[in-house]
């Protein structure tokens, strides 16, 4: 006889509102009553969601896709009023699996090598400016100086813009817009659409849709001005988009193209920039982990050498941990049932929504003990599987940044460790708190340049 799924016995309303302002909180209560899989009344994905963090139950759910579980890209439609409709991240079926294998290659390979100067480049330009900038002991945030350094890096991979004036009206006005989303309250307006009111640009959705607007306008003035002068020597993912066609021979439209963009540009900074964050908080938090990363950098021959730093163990190691402990995802994208089927022992229905839960498997006791400890040490004893350890998602949407992410976190830290010497400022535990979709540090991270 199967099981019926558990249910979190609180009013729809107050899980909701738990949710949006305490996601971490209302995770780990959850799973103290129910272990392995819960089903959750959320908004933003319809009535309820099953939440699972059993490994072998999450690999069922996401490599069954299209058989017993599909992949629906408008249940991310709580994405849709930053990104759109046309990303890879809001497609399914064929079109998504069309667009994202014309993507990928943009973050592979190759093309890594070609990043690894222009990472330590922004660096050092960035952690320069704040020598010059601050007077004795003053206090900086790891997440604002992180962002800086990542949302230029990702203008470069996805514009090819280093320097000019749209490039930097870019980084000003998507930090702005990021900046709107900062706390769990201000979270809400994604979650609760009810929220979302223009009522002139001093509320904050009317903010919101000024600053889209004005990064529309800069978005398809590039666009234009790249289809205008095309220039086949140039090997940034918009050259890439705007080359390619479908089997009819038919481009990408503007609007495609600009959706596809921001995806890129919001997915591809933020989420490195709060992971280095972590890192730099765990990593001058405990001066044994520092000490073995100084000694484990001062053993390469050159050190310039990014793909040798790419694959240091130790490095790879802490970048692991801080990404276990700190996943900025909570949860995989959603999947449906399909047909009637059953996980764990529990009966499913068609057009039940599910998502792994990235949060509560990386806390697993039984996967990871003293789970809430920083351990680096645990991925180099043990190999952990795609299902156990998944910080960038699984299955058909796995994060296509993954790569350019991991390597771009390993050579700013490098960098920083190797060049400039830095403290905590607060040595309090800093918490995760919601940042829009996504888990932050609260504050900031404080650190001083000593």
């Amino acid at each position: 006889m199967l099981k019926l799924i558990n249910e979190i016995n609180t009013i729809p309303f107050l899980q909701q509102v738990q949710w949006v302002a305490n996601p971490v909180g209302y995770m780990e209560k959850a799973v103290q009553q129910y272990p392995d899989i819960f089903t959750a009344k959320i908004i933003g994905f319809g009535n309820s969601i099953v939440f699972i963090n059993e490994p072998q139950a999450i690999q069922q759910l996401l490599t069954n896709d299209r058989k017993q579980f599909s992949a629906p890209g408008e249940l991310n439609g709580i994405l849709s009023p930053i990104l759109g409709n046309s990303s890879v991240i809001m497609l399914e079926g064929d079109r998504h699996k069309k667009r994202r294998q014309l993507v990928m290659p943009a973050f592979h390979g190759s093309r890594m090598q070609n990043y690894g100067q222009l990472v330590y480049d922004l660096t050092t330009k960035v952690f320069d400016r704040l020598i010059v900038n601050q007077t004795s002991n003053q206090t900086f945030l790891a997440r604002e100086a992180m962002q800086d350094i990542s949302l230029q890096i990702i203008l470069q991979a996805v514009f090819g813009l280093y320097t000019g004036d749209r490039s930097q009206q870019l980084k000003k006005l998507m930090t702005k817009m990021t900046e709107l989303f900062t706390s769990p309250l201000t979270s809400g307006l994604l979650f609760f659409p009810s929220l979302q009111k223009d009522l002139g640009a001093w509320s904050p959705w009317g903010s919101f849709v000024r600053q889209r607007e004005q990064i529309d306008k800069l978005i398809y003035l590039e666009i234009a001005e790249r289809r205008a002068n095309k220039d086949l020597e140039r090997t940034d993912i918009l050259s890439m988009l705007l080359s390619a066609s479908d089997e009819e021979g038919k481009g990408m439209t503007d609007g495609e193209l600009r959706d596809e963009l921001l995806a890129l540009l919001f997915a591809g900074h933020e989420t490195t920039a709060t992971a280095m964050s972590w890192a730099l908080y765990w990593i001058y938090r405990q001066p044994s982990v520092k000490e073995k990363l100084l000694q484990e950098l001062k053993g390469l021959s050159v050190p310039t050498d990014w793909m040798s730093i790419f694959k240091l163990p130790y490095l790879t190691a802490v970048c692991n941990e801080t990404l276990r402990i700190h996943p900025v995802a909570m949860l995989t994208f959603p999947r449906v049932v399909v047909e009637p089927t059953e996980l764990l022992g529990y009966k499913l229905e068609p057009n039940t929504i599910m998502s792994g839960c990235i949060y509560l498997l990386h806390h697993r006791e039984d996967l990871y003990p003293d789970a809430e400890q920083f351990k680096p040490e645990r991925f180099l004893e043990r190999q952990f599987s795609p299902y156990e350890f998944m910080p960038f998602g699984g299955g058909v949407r796995r994060c296509v940044g993954e790569a350019l992410a991991q390597f771009e976190m390993k050579i700013v830290l490098a960098t920083i460790l190797s060049n400039y010497n830095l403290e905590l400022r607060d040595r309090h535990p800093v918490k995760p708190q919601r940042r829009g979709v996504t888990l932050a540090p609260a504050g900031g991270i404080k650190m001083t340049l000593t």
